[in-house]
């Protein structure tokens, strides 16, 4: 089974990560403010250009670098965001779950949940059996047993070009739909009760809210906690979009705020994605799993423009992160860069590598090892 501290020679002694653990709430409160404050300028920006008097094409252009910007810092919150999940942001637990809250409403997603969800992901990254990837990844042999026409589907939803509606609907849709889930599931649950029994026991069962209030497809609401987020974060959103659609207009608001959210949502999904789905990446079986190994080997580092870097708040180093979610952000790259000469079998990608990551989407569990539809195809 895994070896938690020493795989192949390596260990996780080896490792320097202690100096960099230390958390700074004047370090956080600032990466807080100099995330949040652009981004209420910029929306403010956005009311300033549709107040002149440019017609429509001018206003268009004037829009874009605005709403690119948007969608940048957008980015930047939700990495924060993950970071007050891990704990890592501030010192307290109760300043990284608050604020995490709040960086959920702007990214217009539940934080609690999420963070759950992606504790998950950290806990078996590299074993494939277990864990398949953000973007449920089949086997070869669940390929190979599908139709042609089924094939070509699970090619097509897995393509690069689907990161755009599906970040539109990860961020925007997807919660909304998992709290009327949830209701449905609530009312149904009590009325199924109500219907073949009025005892006592069944009455107090039915004022058991927590329990039944959960959507079924989501993977929201495991746990009472989870579920009283996803209420709170629907609610606030829903707020928001009100509250903003009244000041900009509704057709201007949602224009904008699409694509913003589109834009924001696609990027740090495809750097999710491309930090865990290459060639060579880390692969195995439950029984041969490492958790050392799917840090180091399992995980991407990315060597993007440091401008670009900032905005994914370090991110970049992600073996680093893997073997300790605990660094915080502001710490990550200095952590990668003293223990860099022990990273040196984890795989560093460059942007114009990122398109080839998208064909790893199958995973041959006899080989263990990440593989693509043309492979498979051409055996």
């Amino acid at each position: 089974m895994e070896q938690l501290h020493e795989t192949n020679g390596m260990k996780r002694a080896d490792f320097l990560i202690a100096p960099y653990l230390r958390r700074s709430n004047l370090k956080a409160s600032w990466q807080l403010f100099i995330t949040i404050a652009p981004v209420a300028l910029l929306w403010l920006l956005v009311a300033k250009i549709d107040q002149t008097s440019l017609n429509i094409f001018i206003k268009g252009f004037a829009f874009m670098p605005v709403l690119f910007l948007l969608a940048l810092f957008s980015t930047r919150a939700f990495s924060l965001m993950h970071d007050c999940g891990h704990d890592s942001l501030f010192k307290s637990r109760l300043l990284n779950r608050s604020l995490g809250f709040l960086l959920g409403v702007l990214n217009s997603i539940p934080q609690h949940p999420w963070s759950r969800d992606h504790a998950f992901h950290h806990q078996h990254n590299g074993n494939w059996e277990i864990y398949r990837g953000p973007i449920d990844v089949l086997t070869v042999k669940d390929f190979q047993s599908l139709s042609k026409n089924n094939q070509s589907f699970y090619a097509i939803s897995r393509h690069w070009m689907m990161l755009f509606p599906g970040g539109f609907y990860y961020l925007v849709v997807k919660p909304r739909l998992a709290l009327l889930d949830a209701i449905v599931s609530f009312v149904t649950s009590i009325a199924n009760d109500l219907l073949y029994s009025f005892s006592k026991k069944n009455i107090g069962r039915d004022l058991d809210f927590l329990r039944r209030f959960k959507s079924k497809h989501s993977g929201y609401g495991n746990t009472p906690s989870e579920v009283i987020d996803l209420i709170a974060n629907n609610v606030f959103v829903v707020i928001g979009w009100v509250l903003m659609s009244r000041w900009l207009g509704t057709a201007l608001f949602w224009s904008c705020y699409s694509i913003v959210m589109t834009i924001s949502a696609s990027i740090f999904i495809c750097i999710f994605f491309v930090q865990h789905n290459f060639k060579g990446s880390y692969a195995q079986r439950s029984d041969d799993w490492s958790l050392l190994l799917g840090a180091v080997e399992g995980s991407s580092n990315l060597d993007v423009p440091r401008w670009l870097n900032w905005f994914l708040a370090d991110i970049s180093f992600h073996s680093m992160h893997h073997l300790c979610e605990r660094i915080p952000n502001y710490n990550l790259r200095a952590c990668h860069l003293q223990n860099q000469d022990l990273l040196k079998e984890s795989m560093t990608l460059k942007i114009a590598d990122i398109p080839s990551c998208f064909n790893y989407i199958l995973w041959d569990a006899k080989s263990q090892e990440l593989t693509t539809i043309a492979a498979v195809q051409n055996r």
